[in-house]
């Protein structure tokens, strides 16, 4: 009887044990799901706020509406944030979470510092530029963004055209505020500026012209597969197309023309051969905070600039066995004219030469595509397009780029590409280029973000700089390893693309924190590189209104080649290349100081598995 009993004490103890285990994980995994309900609570009150943003993730909610673009806006959203935050710490117990849900508290924690800053030197940001501004923004995503299936969709469309006038006004308030302290982009930038808005309102109906114009030319297509669809009447199209002019001439024509008149004004104040933000009152305390956003670390200018000055040392070395491979006699500034200048490089400068191009960077994503399985667990269900950009914001030698699908897939992710100037687009980079913004750089990266299921949506739809455009960089050096550029010159244009971004770690420190203006800028790019005269203009003079943004390619290809190594050498013969890149990727876009600690602690669990 006693040893049944002690047998039957034992069972009762294992049994609570058990019982207690399972307990404490379920609570585990309340808390987890709990926060992760929150959080995206939290963020779809954040996107409620901002209509465009989304439109841009494909959904119609405030369809007819437009970003409040004032400063008092920002001031609110980061008042907003900061609450939430408060909230975050109240409500949760940080030790109670497991791993991904203290990435996610720390993301958001992350998130509001880094909102509570973009306010701090928000006045320091350039409102109009030739880069990325609104003004060139808002209407390429109502032409490829803002779908319409209905008539309450075409009424919206022409709601938010109507609506230019007051977010162009807010604009230009910032810009005015900004002008009275000095805070001026370079002339070049405003000279552009004016050009890309005269070229938005050139054509029907805001003038008497054969050619119509872009904004119109697209109101009106949209209309028209309306009635082919047979969801409007001839009569109701008829309105529509009168409404759409009215707005455009009402309210679109009215603030690109405000817009133009305020840069007429400011351009005898701007200056013609600037050096970079360093110039303006705060601005290397400015150019530090750009640094650090960019890049996702601590990095100086000055050892930013030094990496940037090791990079294109060590990879001139690498070209240099290309020019030998290919039997060129002469030194390599000799290869770069010829690499240059040679018409065999060259699309000719014609339509059908752009839809060369165009034909061809589809040709090699189509070929890694089909290599991703061996390199990758995790695959991009989305589709890509590759486009030429839009004649209304087409500038010679722009670089090219990438715009995100939606998450559901319903608007595949589009590969951009400037083509008005063929001598600024080589063949021999295409190939690269075309991994960087298709697969496995860009696309697959945002694709395989925004299809995750297990994280807080949030975590899905973010960005940090350095690691987005870290993985870009990386997947044209992969794209080696996965046997692609068969043809060594096109190899050479990968090393090209890769000098590219490590001359940016020179000449973007060099403009903002060593007083280089534009044409020493210029001057250095040309000698270290065989980019065309036309790129490296275009280049420059991206750097010089957005500071910083260029330091991250390179900061962040380097950190995951440096953790790539590091797994490599403590697993041994146990690294699973799927596997790393299946973890760089299955946590949406990480700051470099988070992903290299999710990749520490995962070769920590790899080794006790081995």
């Amino acid at each position: 009887m006693k040893k049944n009993s002690k047998l039957s004490y034992l069972f009762l103890a294992f049994l609570l044990v058990g019982i207690s285990c399972q307990e404490a994980s379920e609570k585990e995994e309340d808390i987890n799901q709990k926060l992760t309900a929150w959080l995206d609570e939290k963020h779809e009150e954040s996107l409620q706020t901002s209509p465009l943003r989304l439109t841009a993730l494909g959904r119609k909610d405030r369809y007819g509406e437009l970003d409040d673009m004032s400063m008092e806006a920002l001031k609110e959203e980061a008042k907003w944030m900061q609450e939430s935050v408060d909230e975050l710490k109240a409500e949760f117990d940080y030790d109670q979470l497991d791993q991904q849900g203290q990435l996610s508290y720390d993301l958001w924690i992350y998130q509001n510092e880094a909102k509570q800053k973009e306010v701090k030197y928000a006045p320091m940001e350039y409102i109009f530029d030739q880069m990325t501004s609104i003004h060139t923004r808002l209407p390429n995503m109502l032409i490829n963004f803002h779908k319409v299936d209905s008539l309450a969709d075409m009424e919206a469309y022409i709601s938010r055209i109507e609506k230019m006038d007051r977010a162009m006004n807010q604009l230009l308030d910032r810009a005015k505020s900004q002008a009275k302290n000095d805070i001026l982009p370079p002339r070049f930038a405003l000279e552009i500026v004016q050009k890309q808005s005269e070229s938005l309102i050139t054509g029907q109906p805001f003038e008497e012209s054969e050619e119509i114009s872009a904004i119109f030319q697209d109101m009106k297509k949209k209309i028209g597969a309306l009635l082919e669809a047979e969801l409007i009447s001839e009569e109701k199209a008829e309105e529509l197309e009168q409404a759409s002019k009215e707005s455009l001439l009402n309210a679109f024509k009215p603030s690109y023309e405000k817009l133009i008149a305020w840069t007429e004004k400011e351009l005898p104040n701007t200056e013609e051969t600037p050096t970079g933000v360093s110039r303006h009152e705060n601005g290397t305390e400015y150019y530090n905070y750009r640094l650090n956003t960019s890049t996702t670390t601590d990095l100086t200018a000055d050892e930013i600039h030094n990496i940037g000055l090791k990079e294109v040392k060590r990879i001139q070395e690498e070209m240099k066995l290309i020019k030998e491979e290919v039997g060129f006699d002469g030194d390599l500034q000799a290869f770069f004219k010829f690499v240059n200048e040679d018409e065999q490089f060259y699309f000719q400068n014609t339509d059908e030469g752009r839809q060369a191009y165009l034909t061809e960077a589809t040709k090699y994503i189509d070929e890694i595509t089909e290599k991703l399985p061996d390199y990758f667990g995790i695959l991009p269900k989305a589709g890509l397009e590759v486009k030429r950009v839009e004649p209304f914001r087409e500038q010679d030698g722009a670089p090219q780029h990438y715009m995100a699908g939606t998450p559901d897939g319903s608007r595949p992710g589009t590969y951009y590409v400037h083509l008005s100037d063929m001598s600024s687009m080589p063949k021999t980079t295409l190939e690269g280029v075309a991994y960087h913004e298709g697969n496995p750089g860009h696309h697959m990266q945002i694709s395989i973000a925004q299809e995750l299921e297990d994280i807080p949506k949030f975590r899905t739809q973010g960005g940090y700089n350095a690691y987005v455009e870290g993985w870009a960089l990386y997947s044209e050096k992969l794209a080696k390893e996965m046997g692609q550029y068969e043809n060594p010159y096109y190899d050479f244009g990968r090393l090209v693309n890769e000098i590219w971004r490590a001359i940016r770690l020179v000449v973007d420190t060099g403009l903002h924190s060593k007083g280089w203006t534009e044409a020493d800028a210029i001057q250095y790019f040309s000698e270290n590189s065989s980019v065309s005269e036309g790129a490296i203009k275009a280049e420059v003079r991206r750097y010089m209104v957005i500071p910083g943004q260029a330091t991250g390619y390179k900061i962040g290809m380097l950190k995951i080649g440096e953790l790539r190594q590091r797994a490599k050498e403590e697993l041994g013969e146990g690294f699973d290349i799927k596997a790393f890149h299946d973890l760089v990727l299955g946590s949406g876009a990480l700051p470099l100081n988070y992903l290299e600690k999710q990749v520490d602690s995962w070769i920590k669990d790899q080794k006790q598995a081995l």
